[in-house]
Parts: structure tokens; sequence; C-alpha cells
């Protein structure tokens, strides 16, 4: 940056006049530089536009297609998990299905074996309703024998009470009494033997009856409990069985999923693969394009520095060329060969006191009146004009970012934006000195020349740039 200095230097406002005047005369430069063939180091500064568009683009194109192949190949890798983890599970879901349908025949088979237990159990049932039948049966007609006979067995039981009650008389002692009691005693022997072995066979029926019936309450009991369990048993079956259909159903529209999913899987991972091999091809066919352009930019290039060498060499011992729109030479090469931009005598160098206290940035020049200031070197005009009380200033970009700036003068020839060679005439000088340069104190009332170069905003000392001696500088008449 070019920072402020005192009396007679420049300050900021200079600098962005610089900057301003830099970026418009290269942009200048350039578009005249497309009419004229001469200045080969604007070529040599870069590839060619086209070229190297083409480089670029060829290995941008490649580049971005060798990272859609990774990603190819990443989703490819995830479909092929993807497509591991369905096969997976196509086996482990065909492996539940055979096994439901295992256990669906087991539990058909014990299904069957229930029906046919409670076909038993049926069977069972309606043998003990049979039996009883009989039994309730035979009870009855011993019951009707029992009930038919019931006035004999009242009238034996009454005989036997009066018996009971009152013995018969001895014969010997009542003989009045004898015929009753033989007539009892031959009714008693006939009919008590024939009650007695219907009673006994009566108490054994009545006997067997209550055995029946208590076999007949257990097995109903039984049969009753057996049914209950069978009932549920076939409940907890069917229970079973309907979600053992359930399970093969939903298992059998899982696996169905599963191998369209796989199905899908599969149709992608060949999707990929050919995407993949596609842009492979295409890498290849990029790649073997930008190295193609390659090979032709680096023809080129060597070509053009050839050409470089040619005119370096040819500008080392030719005089340049008048129509030039780009230095000749380097400024930084110009060492020891500038001539002093007008006819003086140097009154004050780089350094020294510049009589207001500071230390001066270029060093003052004190020429004739109306002396003509020429350009030291070719260059751009970064700025001409009026700067305050310096009077009119002209700045010059040299390139490789130095500056000439000249300070001083009265009329301005050149404008800013245009390219200038060594020798040019840029502006006059005027009759006395400008306020710029009244702090210093100089033994006359001649015009002077401020004269500052300056590199990366840098003031530098100019005296090793000045062909002349110090000898040499003395103020001739130039008009």
């Amino acid at each position: 940056m070019w920072s402020p200095k005192p009396v007679p230097t420049m300050s900021v406002t200079a600098t962005a006049v610089i900057r301003l005047g830099m970026s418009g005369n290269r942009m200048l430069a350039t578009s005249l530089g497309l009419c004229i063939v001469v200045p080969l180091l604007i070529l040599a500064d870069g590839a060619h536009p086209a070229h190297a568009t083409e480089i670029e683009s060829a290995d941008t194109s490649a580049t971005v297609l060798e990272q859609e192949q990774r990603a190819s190949r990443l989703e490819l890798q995830s479909v092929a998990d993807e497509a591991d983890l369905a096969a997976k599970a196509l086996s482990a879901l065909e492996s539940d299905i055979a096994a439901l349908r295992a256990d669906q025949q087991e539990l058909d088979s014990k299904i069957a074996e229930t029906a046919s237990r409670r076909a038993e159990l049926d069977q069972k049932i309606a043998a003990g309703e049979q039996s009883m039948t009989g039994l309730s049966e035979r009870q009855d007609s011993v019951r009707l024998s029992l009930i038919s006979r019931r006035s004999v067995l009242a009238e034996i039981l009454a005989a036997l009470q009066r018996i009971g009650r009152d013995p018969p008389p001895a014969l010997l002692v009542t003989p009045e009494d004898a015929l009753s009691s033989v007539r009892s005693a031959i009714l008693l022997g006939a009919v008590v033997p024939e009650i007695r072995a219907e009673t006994e066979a009566l108490a054994a029926d009545l006997k067997e009856l209550a055995s029946l019936r208590q076999a007949i309450a257990a097995e109903r009991l039984s049969l009753a409990s057996a049914l209950e369990r069978n009932a549920e048993e076939e409940q907890r079956l069917a229970s079973l069985a309907s979600e053992k259909t359930a399970l093969q159903e939903e298992s059998s529209r899982r696996l169905e999923r599963e191998r369209k999913r796989a199905e899908a899987l599969s149709v992608r991972s060949n999707e990929l693969e050919s995407v993949i091999t596609t842009l492979a091809d295409e890498i290849v066919a990029l790649k073997q394009a930008a190295e193609a352009a390659r090979k032709v930019e680096q023809d080129r290039q060597r070509q053009l520095a050839e050409q470089l060498e040619r005119a370096r060499a040819f500008a080392a011992v030719a005089v340049p060329d008048k129509n030039r729109i780009m230095p000749a030479y380097a400024f930084s090469k110009l060492t020891g060969t500038l001539l002093l931009p007008t006819h003086g005598e140097t009154v004050r160098y780089f350094g020294a006191d510049d009589g207001a206290g500071h230390t001066l940035a270029g060093e003052v020049l004190a020429t004739q009146k109306g002396a003509t200031v020429s350009a030291p070197a070719d260059g751009w005009i970064a700025y001409a004009g009026p700067f305050r009380s310096y009077g009119q200033v002209v700045i010059i970009d040299t390139g490789e970012n130095h500056h000439v700036v000249l300070a001083g003068m009265e009329k301005i020839k050149v404008s800013a934006g245009r390219f200038v060679v060594a020798g040019e005439p840029l502006a006059t000088m005027g009759q006395t000195r400008f306020a710029g340069s009244a702090a210093l104190s100089l033994a006359s009332e001649r015009p002077t020349l401020y004269i500052e170069i300056r590199k990366d905003g840098q003031p530098v000392d100019p005296r090793s740039w000045w062909k002349d001696d110090m000898s040499s500088r003395k103020a001739n008449n130039d008009t």
C-alpha cells in the first residue's frame, strides 16, 4: 500500500489512482495485443485458453465421473448386502413355513386322535345309558312284583306280629286251641320259605341295582370329565391350528414380499453394474482426451517457449519496436540503463532531509523553464493530472509491481490508460517551483521535478536505475 509521506511524497489518494490505472491499462493492453504478433510475452504467461478449458473440463468431468463411479460402487455394495440379507430372510422364512407345515400336520393328527377318543367316549356313554335303561326296567319289574304280593306279605307280617305279641299256647295245656295252632303252622310252613326266597332274591336284586347305579354314576362322572377334557383339547388344538394357519399365511405373504424385494435388488444390482461399466468407459475416454489435450498443450507450450527464447535473443540485440504495447524489457533488469526524465541537476537525493524534518522518499531534479519531461521507461500511465500542491503528476506502471512517480510539472501531454515507451514526451515544466517543493531550502528558484520509484508500494533509491553519472547531471537548456 502507498502510505502518506511528507512533502513532496505521494499520498493514499495517488495509490488508489495507481490501482485503477493499472487495471484499466492492462485490460487495454490485452485487447490491443490481439492485433499484434510481436509481444510473445503475453502468450508465454499462461496456457492457451481453449486448450486449458478443454483440459480442465476433461479433468473435471473425469473427476465427477469417478466420484459417481465410487458412489455407484458403494450403492452396489449396499445393494449386495441387502440382497444377502434378503436371501437369508428368504431361507429363514422357508424354514419357518416348513416348520409350520410340520406343526400343522401334527396338529391335524392330534385333532384326529381327539375326534377318535370323542367317538369312543360317545360309545361308552351310549352303552352306559343302555345299561341304565335295562336296570331301570328290572327295577320296575321287581317293584311291580313286590307291589303285587303286598297283600300276602301284609298277612304274613301281620301273622308274624301276632305270633310275636301272642305266642301260640301249649297243646297239652289248652287243647281247644290245637286246631288253630295247626292251621297257623301249616300256613306259615307253606308261605315262609317262598317269602324267604323272594326276599333273598329281591335283596340281591336291590344290592345289584345299587351297585350298578353307583357304577353308572361313577362312569358318568368319568365320561363327563373325559368329555370336558376332550372338549378343551379340541378347543386348544383348534386354536393352535388357527394360529398356525395365520402364521403360515403371514409367512407366505412375507416370503412373497422378500422374493419381490430380492428380484428388485437383483435388477438394481444389474443396473448399477451396467452404470459402473459405462462410467469406467467414459472415465477412460475422458482421461485419454485430457491426456491428448495435455500433450497438445505441452507441445504448444514448448513451441511458445522456443519462440519466446528466440524473441528474447532478438530483443537482446535489436532495437525495441516503437509500436509495442508491452514493456520491451523487465523493469528490474534495467538498472543502470535509464535516462533521466529531463536534463537538470539533482539537488536532493533519496534519504536526504527534505527541509521539513522528514526523510526524502525520492530525489529532486532542478531543470529549466519549459523543459520537456519524458518517460524514463516503457509503461502504462496509471494516473495523469493535478494533485494537491504538487502541480501536475504522472504515475507510470512499469510492470513487476514497479511505479515511477513524476511531480511538479505544469502541462501534461498524456492521459491515464495510455501505454508509453521510453523517451516519449509526457509533460513540460513550468516557470517556478510549485508549493510542493517550497519547504526545500534550494539555492535557486528554478523549476524542480520530483522523481520517485516505488516497488510493491514502497519507495526505493532511484539512483541505481540511472545511466548518467553524477557529473553529467547539470542543468542544460532544453529549449
